[in-house]
């Protein structure tokens, strides 16, 4: 068995462990994004609060960056990680969901865990549900880690001043 040492703010994030991305046609990698922020909104497809407010969060956000100047700096991805409800939230449904709701910016499915019910990804950011913000800055390293959901202001100011150092 593989031991994984667990995201702490201000150290190194650690690799996402994902099944399949979508949206995307490459595999993506927080080694690959180096040099630019990484937002990362996790999310459960049937969570209420990810549905309703940290989804179409996350668009706004990743519609903000796409006319802003800091655009090239920063990239929006979304981690379906899912802990309960195992059976309905397939990969399958998880495209149904991407496509209904529009969902613009890559999404990657959570590596379900070999023992349980909690996801690899989620396992190494001890994460306490859905919805969760990470944000990684452009030398790779987590600078937030946020449960529930932020105020766009907020993540706005964040992002931007760790892409002002890149």
């Amino acid at each position: 068995m593989i031991q994984y040492r667990p995201a702490t703010l201000n150290s190194t994030a650690p690799e996402l462990r994902v099944l399949r991305w979508f949206n995307s046609k490459e595999p993506i990698t927080l080694a690959g994004l180096r040099g630019r922020v990484v937002l990362i909104h996790a999310f459960q497809m049937l969570c209420p609060a990810c549905v309703m407010s940290a989804m179409p969060q996350a668009v706004r956000l990743w519609q903000h960056y796409r006319q802003s100047t800091a655009g090239e700096k920063v990239v929006v991805l979304g981690l379906h990680t899912v802990f309960e409800h195992h059976r309905v939230m397939t990969p399958e449904a998880l495209e149904v969901y991407l496509h209904e709701f529009r969902i613009p910016f890559p999404v990657g499915v959570d590596t379900p865990a070999e023992n349980g019910p909690i996801p690899r990804t989620m396992q190494l950011y001890e994460t306490r549900g859905t919805p969760t913000t990470l944000l990684i800055d452009g030398e790779g390293i987590l600078r937030k880690h946020h449960f529930g959901v932020a105020m766009d202001e907020d993540l706005i100011r964040e992002i931007d001043t760790l892409a002002a150092a890149l």
